[in-house]
């Protein structure tokens, strides 16, 4: 109860005000606000969602700009709450906002507006600057400091010379500019909200830049006045400064103002030595304290003392002071600056993590040889970790060490010369094997003796049994049997065991003989000496006429079939396992994936992991999967429904799994133990996955499958759980409940019962599971208690109701798994006060007798969903889960039962030291299952796996900036359900919710921890344009975390160290990634400009007549660094942490081959583009994916739509750039262009080509021409309403522009700025034009655009004449285009044969004017309301179509000319599936088409 209040407490007295908290009593009172039914709802509840709701409205679905409306945060931090009073008034300021419709007043009201609380979402990049004002103002300064050096020539000794340090200490006035730079930011970002400022706020801002102002006067003063050679100070300086009188000593006097101006910087860096004392500081409740803080930052609650621990803060101090060290030594000698950080930190980020993860003993045990080699310590570490002990009990279960060695006994028993003490010696050496010897015997006899019931047949056993042990005690066992004939007895033993396990009563006759034969073995082959007591059993038999163990029917010699318990069937697939586990190299198992599990597990248990405390101690804990309206289970049709290749689900199943890659071998824990040898691995257990479910289904043809509906619903499940469906989800999360109950059991199981074994508990009698006190029940009860499985379906009752097959599988579902639980909403009409109206409920339903029961049915204010919906499914559910942990488990998420039994142990972690506070966030790593499917699905993989491993070590240590970046870590159910949720839902501000929950969980004083000896299964996307749309999704997230108030909040709470941690990790990567393009476009106008102009010339003449190389070096200088490409830098790391160096240089070296450069470089035009749209326009929504299986050719059109903008267009405006600078530029000629601009022209290839080289059967011609035609009509068809986008390319032109019918005037501004580059071409191209004649005035450029005119007057004819005359006047119209083609020859002729006009300026002029049009139609989307108020809207739309189709014929011309060429599919195809090349799989066949294969 405390931690539940803790938080308003601590929030009460942060504002200074009592809490309203009353102590119960335990009597029976009336609520405050009203007993009556629903009177909580009505009065508390829905007024305060009708706030929320109509602040929702106002953000227009996302698209009004952030400071029209409240979002989340503001309603949450708004103060009016207090004015409510309790019982709630509804006439409080905090309600100004709705209708209230009769109020205590009784009066209708007005809606006003609530206001933004401390804090406008405006939309600027300059948002960048004001988080983190610290990062650039250091930048800049450090900037200024080498340019000082260089400039002044400096060497390394001279560095402390009084003239440069006074130079130096110029960077002061700097920094003072930009500090009243941020608090004008402060005051103009913020300034939407002016009507809900306290004057404490603005007081501070206005204080804060007239400090500022001040400073910004008066340091230059003083540093100006305090020249040497006063004579170059302005002369309105020198009367400003004459008050002072003699200005000699000004230098002392500026030193004195600089020591006062950086008294608070001396201040934060004492302060920052000792962590302990800002933390008091910050949440100190003095007022001389506040008073110092207040001007410091504003007092909010939220983000104080969020400072680290003096060990921490030394980690990832240290970690930035060797980054910059690094970073401001390069960047003194090559100037790349601004960009090198983010490559420095992807360095020492490797370096780092690296380190961690061996330390903690990361990739210890890879590979199966590995792990017999630590063999011995398993057990030892399995129950130290695994097994709960109590130190006033004895532990009462152990792991067996007693693992399988007969093989090898057997051989060297056949093969022994020598004494029976030398023998056993031998096998006594390996503890393994005399213990596996000692077993096989105990249970030999022990099967021999239950079956054999008949009086003369037990007599015999027992003489031999007694015979065998004799010649043990003597040492004579070697001299008295033949052990040659050994292993011969050993096989008939092995045939009675396999029958045992079958139990076929039918086989009784085969029992029999195999009695037989063992005993005749043994007397007749092994034995050396008669024995008389049993010859004289073997006469006895004889005379009684019938063999030994045949028996009668009245007095049957051998009991069988046994009774059947479960100590039995245990005893007999255990005795078996020891017998026929062999010593071969064979019989490993070659799947991949099940040796990577058995690895990591093992593995895990030498890591540092809590001990796991027993079931009933342990966190209780609950899982929730968000779930719409994706796959649950593959129905009949998906399976069977081919696509246009002729592919169909369960086609592709059956080549991408014919015999690897199974997900099927979620064995019992102790089982695998069991199995496992020193000497040996696995049993090759995992064989073929198709042919072995055809097996268990007993069908010879595939056609058989689908005969019996018993066998579809199994093949429906077997394909939905190879795909990322919530099947499988739900199968993977319920292991928690399974290992649940093994350790429940291991816990409270008596000896007897763990003899009987587990199975005996997991299949019950009835009067177990009647029985409440039972073993059973018991486990039952335990595992409900501590763990609950949510599964938030949000539309499921609409799918009842609609008959959506999706609900039934769900259904299905809740039956196979009856601890699942489903919430939903469940939409009713009900009649209130005389009116039908549709109400809303939160159901939580289980399954019970093949249906569906409610559990909890609540009523809601309204719809649920009024922000985003993936968080707002969350939210409504989030209310149905239990415990004290709380794991989020998205559905395309995986878990494996080794895993699940180590939950225990990481909840522990909530309870371990991690620092000054306790963890909040339990992070835990992930294993990218779908990157066997293609090259890039491996690229994609690789890139992941790098993120949730390494990525995030680092993240967590050193840097303690690791956040919630999606699923499956595990929060701290009530700390954050009191303070805000785990899901903010606010419409696009809130796109990546995920991370939103780990900002307000450091920002609240929390602690967010990463741990790798679990890990959890997930999907990833793999198709390249799924990819694309991840990644949109992604970057677009980041656009709006730039404009939040968690990301300004943490980059000034924050100290400087940890503040770079947080920027370049997170937004800052994706900043990085755009400056590495712009770095590009200024590089390539620059050298455009230099070129056109005449200064490239002559600054290469003047560098040829001086003879200075360098300046000729710098014109042709290389200024891109291939950021994209420093990505596989982690990878290498943790490919060669987990499974060798080796093995991660082959993978790079392969990855080159199949091009992941490409991929990389395409993907960092997605995150620029989409960042930068973002950051300018908005315009993020949330992008599907889908997850189905993609191994299907995209068409030409689908491409088009997808990247024209983000790639196609940049790709051609920097493909012109290269071409005209490789025309007209003359630094760089040949060899010297080559170098210059190769990294270019490989962004370039990457971004217009990259969709049609990672597109299967991209180059295949019939494809080709198949998208040529798609496109065509594509383009050619006309929009309207109700036509989308993939129908029409007008329908698509609106659609990508409908950014910029909500973006502001500075939008729409820099839209129309940044086109004006695109002049930059004709105005520079057109003076170099044989027919200008060297003329370089102005008229040049103005005949130009008459051009232009003429040829858009020309067009608009044409337009207008096709849509007047065309139909009524055919030839009117046919003689108006002959006249404009014989005016344009004779116009052409004449300035071929007058004005010198030559073909080369044919060709320019299109490179001249192109661009030009290209920039008309940007500033016509951007001024769209104006254009299409002067009626010009239809030329531009057909101008821009004119533009889509010349792009398409460049785009696409290449590709095809490749695709004639056959060898190049091929080519293609092995590049995009040399995984599945190198795994057998017939990739070409699925590629080709199913249906010539079936």
């Amino acid at each position: 109860m405390n931690e539940l209040f803790k938080n308003y407490k601590n929030w009460c007295k942060f504002l200074g005000r009592k809490h309203s908290l009353r102590i119960v009593t335990g009597e029976n009172i009336k609520p405050s606000y009203g007993g009556e039914d629903e009177s909580f709802l009505r009065k508390v509840v829905t007024p305060i969602y009708r706030v929320i709701e109509n602040e929702a409205q106002r953000g227009k679905n996302g698209t009004a700009p952030h400071s029209s409306w409240c979002n989340y945060d503001d309603l949450n931090e708004s103060p009016d709450c207090f004015s409510l009073g309790w019982p709630m008034r509804d006439d409080g300021d905090f309600f100004k906002s709705t209708f209230v419709s009769q109020g205590r007043h009784g009066a209708r009201k007005k809606a006003g507006k609530t206001g933004k609380s401390n804090f406008v979402e405006s939309r600027s990049f300059w948002h960048i600057f004001r988080s983190f004002d610290r990062l650039w103002t250091f930048y800049i300064m450090a900037l200024q400091v080498m340019i000082i050096i260089s400039w002044n020539n400096t060497q390394l000794n001279e560095l402390f010379q009084k003239p440069l340090l006074f130079k130096l200490s110029s960077i002061f006035i700097t920094a003072a500019i930009l500090r009243l730079l941020q608090g004008i930011l402060d005051l103009v970002l913020n300034f939407p909200g002016y009507h809900r400022w306290r004057f404490t706020n603005v007081l501070r801002l206005l204080l804060k830049i007239i400090v500022s102002i001040l400073w910004v006067i008066v340091l230059p003063l003083l540093y100006i006045g305090s020249f040497e050679n006063n004579n170059n100070v302005p002369e309105f300086i020198t009367k400003i400064l004459s008050f002072l009188g003699d200005t000699k000593g000004l230098p002392q006097l500026y030193l004195l103002a600089v020591a006062v101006y950086l008294l608070p910087n001396a201040l934060t860096v004492f302060l920052f030595f000792f962590p302990m004392l800002r933390r008091w500081i910050e949440n100190s409740d003095w007022r001389i304290v506040r008073f110092f803080m207040w001007w410091a930052q504003p007092r909010i609650y939220v983000g104080r003392g969020m400072h680290e621990s003096q060990f921490s803060l030394f980690r990832y101090t240290f970690f930035w002071l060797l980054l910059l060290a690094s970073k401001v030594a390069f960047s003194y000698f090559i100037q790349v600056y601004f960009m090198d950080t983010q490559i420095w930190y992807a360095i020492f980020s490797t370096l780092s993590g690296g380190v961690v993860g061996a330390f903690d003993r990361l990739g210890e045990i890879r590979t199966l040889t590995m792990l017999r080699s630590r063999f011995q310590s398993l057990p030892g570490a399995f129950n130290s970790f695994l097994v709960p002990t109590d130190k006033n009990q004895k532990r009462r279960f152990s792991l067996s060490k007693r693992f399988a060695e007969i093989a090898v006994a057997l051989d060297m028993a056949a093969q022994f010369h020598g004494k029976d003490s030398d023998l056993w010696k031998r096998i006594c050496h390996d503890e393994y094997m005399k213990c596996a010897v000692i077993e096989c015997y105990e249970a030999f006899k022990n099967v021999l003796n239950t079956l054999v019931v008949g009086d003369l047949e037990k007599r015999t056993i027992s003489v031999i049994f007694k015979e065998v042990e004799n010649s043990i005690s003597k040492n004579t066992l070697l001299t008295n049997f033949r052990m040659a004939f050994l292993p011969n007895l050993c096989k008939k033993f092995v045939e009675l065991v396999e029958i045992l396990k079958d139990a076929d009563p039918s086989k009784r006759g085969t029992v029999v003989v195999l009695l037989q034969d063992i005993l005749e073995v043994f007397t007749r082959d092994m034995m050396v000496n008669d024995i008389s007591e049993l010859a004289e059993l073997n006469h006895s038999s004889k005379d009684t006429g019938r063999q030994l163990f045949a028996g009668t029917d009245a007095r049957p010699a051998v009991y069988f079939p046994p009774v059947l318990t479960a100590q039995w069937e245990e005893q007999i697939r255990r005795l078996h396992l020891l017998l026929t586990v062999k010593e071969s190299a064979m019989e490993v198992p070659t799947n991949l994936e099940a040796r990577r599990r058995i690895t990591f597990f093992t593995n895990s248990l030498f890591m540092d992991m809590p001990r796991a405390p027993r079931v009933r101690k342990m966190l209780s804990f609950s899982v929730m999967t968000p779930y719409y309206s994706e796959e649950t289970v593959y129905s009949k049709n998906d399976l069977e429904v081919e696509n246009e290749d002729g592919v169909s689900i369960i086609y592709y199943l059956q080549k991408i799994y014919p015999g690897s890659n199974s997900l099927l071998y979620t064995i019992s824990l102790i089982s695998f133990f069991f199995f496992l040898k020193r000497k040996d691995c696995l049993r090759s257990v995992f064989i073929d996955e198709w042919n072995n479910f055809m097996e268990r289904l007993d069908c010879k043809k595939d056609s058989e499958v689908w005969e019996k509906e018993e066998n579809v619903l199994q093949l429906r499940h077997w394909a939905s759980l190879r795909g990322q469906t919530l099947c499988r989800t739900v199968r993977g999360m319920m292991y928690y409940r399974r290992a649940l109950k093994l350790q429940a059991f291991l816990d409270m199981a008596n000896e007897r019962e763990i003899l009987n074994g587990y199975k005996a508990v997991t299949v019950p009698s009835e009067e177990d599971k009647k029985s409440k006190r039972s073993l059973y029940a018991s486990i039952e009860a335990v595992a409900d208690m501590k763990f609950t499985y949510v599964a938030t379906c949000q539309i499921y009752g609409n799918q009842k109701r609609s008959g959506d097959r999706r609900a039934t599988d769900i259904l299905n579902l809740m039956v196979n798994n009856p601890s699942l639980r489903v919430a939903y909403i469940d939409e009713v009409e009900e009649r209130e006060a005389g009116k039908v109206q549709k109400v809303y409920y939160s159901v939580l339903v289980k399954a019970v007798d093949n249906h569906d029961q409610e559990i909890y049915r609540i009523k809601l204010p309204g719809p649920p969903k009024i922000g985003e919906g993936k968080p707002e499914n969350q939210n409504h559910a989030i209310i149905f889960t239990r415990g004290e942990a709380l794991q989020t488990i998205d559905m395309n998420q995986d878990n494996y039962l080794e895993e699940a039994l180590k939950m225990r142990n990481l909840l522990e972690e909530f309870n371990e030291d991690h620092g000054v506070r306790r963890p909040t966030i339990l992070g835990v790593r992930e294993h990218i299952f779908t990157g066997s499917v293609s090259s890039l699905a491996w690229f994609m993989s690789n890139q992941e796996t790098s993120f949730v491993t390494i990525g995030q070590r680092v993240l967590a240590r050193p840097l303690k900036v690791r956040f919630h970046y999606g699923h499956p870590d595990v929060f701290d159910r009530i700390f954050h359900i009191t303070r805000g949720g785990i899901s903010k839902a606010s419409r696009v501000i809130n796109l990546s919710e995920d991370i939103f929950a780990g900002f307000n969980s450091t920002l609240r004083r929390g602690n967010i921890t990463h741990h790798e000896y679990i890990q959890v299964g997930k999907g990833r996307d793999v198709g390249l344009n799924q990819i694309s749309l991840f990644e949109a999704k992604v970057a677009c997230g980041n656009g709006e975390q730039t404009l939040s108030r968690d990301v300004y909040r943490l980059g000034h709470r924050f100290d400087f160290f940890r503040m770079l941690s947080f920027y370049f990790t997170s937004i800052g990567f994706y900043f990085s990634s755009m400056v590495v393009a712009l770095t590009v476009y200024a590089f390539l106008y620059g050298k455009l400009y230099l070129s056109l102009s005449g200064l490239e010339a002559a600054i290469v003449k003047l560098a040829n007549r001086r003879g200075d190389e360098a300046l000729r070096a710098i014109m042709a200088s290389q200024s891109l660094v291939q950021i994209g490409l420093l990505m596989t830098l982690p990878m290498i790391m943790e490919i060669g942490l987990e499974r060798g160096f080796r093995s991660a240089m082959g993978e790079m070296i392969i990855m080159q081959l199949q091009l992941a450069p490409v991929f990389f470089t395409f993907s960092l035009g997605t995150k620029l583009h989409y960042y930068g749209r973002t950051l300018l326009h908005g315009g993020a929504k949330y992008r599907a994916t889908g997850r189905g299986f993609v191994v299907r050719h995209e068409k030409f059109a689908e491409n088009y739509r997808l990247y024209s903008r983000s790639h196609f267009v940049k790709g051609i405006e920097l493909l012109i750039l290269l071409i005209v600078y490789r025309a007209y530029g003359s630094a760089a000629i040949g060899g010297a262009y080559a170098f210059l601009s190769w990294s270019m022209w490989f962004l370039v290839c990457s971004w217009l080509f990259a969709p049609f080289l990672f597109n299967p059967s991209g180059f295949e011609w019939q494809k080709i021409v198949e998208d040529w035609d798609d496109w065509k009509k594509w383009i050619s068809s006309r929009g309207g309403i109700g036509v989308p986008g993939n129908k029409s390319w007008e329908s698509w032109w609106d659609e990508e522009q409908e950014h910029l019918q909500y973006t502001g005037f500075m939008g729409r501004f820099w839209e129309c700025f940044l086109a004006l580059r695109f002049f930059v071409y004709q105005y520079g191209i057109v003076y170099q034009l044989h027919i200008s004649r060297g003329d370089k005035s102005i008229v040049v450029y103005g005949l130009s655009w008459l051009v232009i005119v003429a040829i858009m007057i020309t067009l608009k004819i044409v337009s207008l004449g096709s849509k007047k005359f065309s139909a009524d006047f055919q030839l009117m119209f046919r003689l108006l285009k002959f006249f404009l083609f014989v005016g344009t020859v004779v116009a052409f002729t004449l300035m071929f044969v007058l004005l010198g006009l030559t073909v080369t300026d044919i060709f320019a002029s299109l490179l001249a004017f192109f661009p030009t049009g290209w920039a008309l139609v940007q500033i016509a989307q951007a001024c769209r309301p104006i254009v299409k108020a002067i009626r010009m809207w239809s030329s531009v739309k057909a101008l821009a179509k004119g533009y889509e189709y010349l792009m398409g014929v460049i785009i696409f011309a290449p590709v095809a000319v490749l695709a004639w060429f056959p060898f190049v599919s091929e080519f293609q195809t092995r590049l995009l599936f040399n995984q599945a090349f190198s795994r057998g799989l017939q990739i070409q066949r699925i590629l080709s088409g199913g249906k010539k294969n079936k």
